[in-house]
């Protein structure tokens, strides 16, 4: 008769080699996460660089020549004011230097503005879940992982920085 110490060893032993095989296998999935964010992220680049190449131009002064100049940084802003107000669910575009914050969508408005006084106050960072409370949400998960998701979208597009892991501040 097996004793009942030996029985628990061996269900002990199956339930290690059982997080050891889910650890192995989350191990792999961060891996292909990080290479597919990577992979990601080099095409939101590329698409905004193709926008940047594609974007509005202006007749430059010498029009005998008939060439055709890109605007300097931020006139294609000033030139067409409509362009400039973001419809809801519009997406981030990468942050540049002049760009700004009326063309993101209302909610990321009030993520940055929220930040900016937390800066303007010397209060530092911000979690989700005080943002939420914030904005007079209920701290529920599902309003903080929405939250949770632009303030990354925020960060991945160069608006937001995360120095520690779910604290954001501004960029």
């Amino acid at each position: 008769m097996p004793s009942v110490v030996g029985l628990l060893e061996q269900r002990e032993l199956c339930a290690r080699r059982h997080v050891d095989e889910l650890g192995e296998e989350a191990d792999r999935v961060q891996a292909e996460l990080a290479v597919a964010e990577r992979e990601w992220q080099e095409w939101v680049i590329a698409r905004s660089r193709v926008g940047e190449v594609l974007g509005p131009v202006d007749v430059s002064e010498d029009h005998a020549r008939n060439e055709r100049t890109v605007p300097a940084q931020g006139q294609a802003e000033e030139a067409s004011p409509a362009s400039r107000v973001a419809k809801p669910n519009s997406q981030v575009p990468m942050w540049r230097e002049g760009l700004d914050a009326s063309v993101l969508s209302v909610d990321y408005q009030r993520i940055l503005q929220a930040l900016a006084d937390r800066h303007r106050l010397r209060q530092g960072p911000l979690t989700c879940q005080e943002m939420a409370v914030l904005f007079g949400l209920d701290a529920v998960p599902s309003k903080v992982e929405a939250l949770r998701s632009k303030s990354k979208r925020l960060v991945a597009r160069g608006w937001l920085a995360e120095r520690q892991p779910g604290r954001f501040t501004l960029a």
